[in-house]
């Protein structure tokens, strides 16, 4: 029988060395973790493949829907190789970044992104090992990049390369990328992130390669890039979701810029109904550390309250050594954060307008639920659409999916505030439905004989999107039309 935590946000961690065995993954599924994300920078298809086909089958074992994320690698520019293995830059040495060298030494390095020449000029920054050392460019000339540096420390093979204030020209999809879209869906992933999209066209090119490939996957766009920023109306239009990818964000716009733009992104993503997941460094120390910190825990705490659907776990699922505690002191920290979260709704439905009779229906069993304090909500969906208008808004009540369908209720894992409930619809007697419904919620011990409850449904019964009724319910009224 399935069980429903409290928590209202998901967590995504991510998959490597130190989740693979089912053992652990077992004990990160029941500790309370939603989503898995296979990191394509690391890893061969069939090791992906194969951690997906584990997870799946322990999320069936445990009654519980886990969806899985692609994370796809991106056009990450990077630095060649030193003979040595590394350089010491020190303040004020000159260095070259030259396209042509084979091995670098103590005053060059190669590049692997040879069209860097093309996009820096003289007086630009580039942040290089995600900004922990800094060089001011002095000159470029043929393929070389001539700089001093300005904060230096010790550089090793294949560190990344921003540039300051973004404008690196790079495709966000590269050909490897391409491949792995294929292998996501292959594996029948539930969403593929895009690194590095800088507009619509990059996610419109990403969704239509799925599509080719035979996949329905949902498109998240990871905001990495000041162009994503600048872009954001038109690159929140093209995807289904947005990542605060904090790391190569805040190289690109200075990690003091970063928590108002977490901000602004989490509220656009909502106002748009799409999805939001914040990521990088949550509880970074627990990679080695059996407790996280209470700077981290204050950092989870206020991704919550800004209201994500999903805060992410990166190196302390993938490489760390306290996987599990890590899943279990960020489900805490979310739930004591939510206790707090403010419920205004009233002031959210002001000035709002709805164009569809789904939307319009989800919206108006929010506010009845909300004012007539209702147990639950419980949305009978075949897409999961009316679950997600629902969940844009606090409400303060637990909204329930009630659907047929497996990959819906994966993908509405990831949905903050809404748990699934598997449900055979089986009737097209919308009655004997929704007694179906009601034994469902008391099988699952979310409701008891007498509470009142808020459903939609749609008719006919079965079409997506067709939600267009609403109706209060106390339960146990149309359990006796059940044989």
């Amino acid at each position: 029988m399935t069980t429903f935590a409290v928590r209202q946000t998901k967590i995504v961690a991510t998959l490597g060395p130190s989740s693979t065995s089912p053992e652990v993954l077992e004990k990160m599924i029941a500790a309370g973790m939603n989503v898995v994300r296979v990191n394509f920078s690391h890893g061969t298809a069939d090791e992906h493949i194969g951690r997906v086909k584990t997870v799946r089958e322990i999320a069936a074992k445990l009654c519980k829907d886990v969806a899985v994320m692609a994370d796809l690698q991106g056009p990450k520019i990077r630095i060649g190789l030193f003979a040595n293995g590394s350089t010491l830059l020190t303040e004020g040495q000159e260095f070259l970044l030259d396209a042509t060298c084979k091995e670098g030494d103590d005053t060059r390095v190669g590049l692997d992104y040879p069209e860097l020449v093309n996009d820096v000029k003289a007086g630009d920054t580039l942040l290089l090992d995600d900004g922990k050392i800094v060089l001011k460019v002095k000159k470029v000339a043929g393929s070389q990049i001539s700089m001093v540096t300005e904060v230096g420390g010790v550089l090793k093979n294949r560190k990344g390369i921003n540039k300051l204030g973004g404008g690196l020209s790079a495709p966000a999809l590269t050909s490897k990328d391409m491949e792995d879209i294929r292998t996501a869906v292959a594996f029948e992933a539930d969403y593929i992130a895009v690194s590095f999209p800088k507009s619509g066209a990059d996610m419109y090119m990403a969704r239509e390669l799925c599509r080719a490939a035979g996949g329905h996957a949902l498109m998240i766009a990871k905001v990495e890039r000041c162009e994503a920023l600048e872009n954001l109306d038109d690159l929140i239009r093209s995807c289904d979701g947005l990542m605060v990818a904090r790391g190569d964000l805040a190289v690109e716009i200075g990690d003091a810029a970063v928590p108002a733009a977490q901000k602004r992104l989490i509220r656009a993503a909502r106002e748009h109904n799409k999805l939001t997941i914040t990521a990088t460094q949550m509880m970074e120390s627990m990679i080695e550390s059996p407790v996280p910190t209470r700077a981290e825990v204050s950092d989870v705490a206020n991704a919550v309250l800004d209201g994500t659907d999903a805060v992410m776990l990166s190196a302390e699922t993938a490489a760390g050594k306290f996987p599990v505690e890590t899943i279990k002191a960020m489900a805490r920290t979310c739930v004591e954060a939510e206790k707090s979260a403010p419920v205004s709704l009233d002031a959210d439905f002001l000035n709002r307008k709805f164009k569809r009779v789904d939307q319009s229906i989800a919206m108006a069993a929010l506010f009845t639920a909300h004012h007539l304090e209702v147990k639950a909500i419980a949305a009978l969906t075949q897409s999961g659409s009316t679950a997600l208008w629902m969940s844009r808004l606090n409400c303060g009540v637990p909204i329930f999916a009630l659907t047929p369908e497996e990959k819906t209720r994966r993908r509405l894992s990831l949905y903050r505030d809404v748990r699934t409930v598997m449900l055979q619809y089986e009737t097209e007697d919308r009655e004997q439905l929704l007694a179906k419904a009601e034994k469902a919620l008391l099988d699952a011990k979310v409701v008891e004989l007498g509470d009142l409850i808020v459903i939609t449904i749609g008719e006919p019964i079965g079409k997506s999107g067709g939600t267009n009724t609403m109706k209060i319910v106390r339960v146990g009224e149309h359990i006796g039309l059940l044989n």
